[in-house]
Order: C-alpha cells, then structure tokens, then sequence
C-alpha cells in the first residue's frame, strides 16, 4: 500500500525559506516519479516540481531558481526547498507519486507566506 506523508509548511515572511519533506512508503523512490503540486484557494492544483525516475528535475516557471526538489533514497523521502518565499507562494502542497496506471497523493501541508 503506497503512503505518502508530507510535512514541514507552516507561516514564513516574505524572503523566508521552509523545507518540505514527503516521506514515501510502499514505493522505491529511485525508480518512481515524484512530485510536489500546490493548490491555493479557488485555484487549480498546479505542478511545482518534478522529479523523474532517472533523475531529471524540472520546476514550474514561476519557482525557477528559488525552488530545489531532492530524494533521498535511502530514508524514503523527497524534499521541496523553497527559498525567497513569495506571498504568491501561499498553498497547500502535495506530494504525488506518478506511474503508468496510477497516481498517489499525501494530504498535503500548508504553505503561507504573509508579513
């Protein structure tokens, strides 16, 4: 059975960094896909990062060189990085695992950047 759990949002400032953290059971992280999607309220749920299998990263535009996804395989989990917070940012986060014939989703953590 595949569980996923993240962890780590919580109420930063503006400029601020938080790490998330997706911690991954009944997977092999090196050999799925996985991702972090936001959604905020009204919104649709975006993708924010990508991390293949093979080990290919790609982001959203509008995270570009704020936002590092990482794995590590040996504790079963993936990270979302987020620096220089932006209020825009705000969302809830969620750690999906994607394959051919199915895809898995955690609850999420929430995200606000606010002063």
């Amino acid at each position: 059975q595949v569980q996923l759990v993240e962890s780590g949002g919580g109420l930063v400032q503006p400029g601020g960094s938080l790490r998330l953290s997706c911690v991954a059971s009944g997977i092999t992280l090196s050999a799925d896909e996985m991702n972090w999607y936001r959604q905020a309220p009204g919104k649709s749920r975006d993708l924010v990062a990508r991390f293949t299998g093979s080990g290919t990263t790609t982001y959203k535009e509008s995270v570009k060189g704020r936002f590092t996804i990482s794995r590590d395989n040996g504790k079963n989990t993936v990270y979302l990085q987020m620096n220089s917070l932006k209020p825009e940012d705000t969302a809830g986060y969620y750690c999906n695992c994607s394959r051919a014939r199915a895809s898995y989703w955690g609850r999420g953590t929430q995200v606000t950047v606010s002063s």
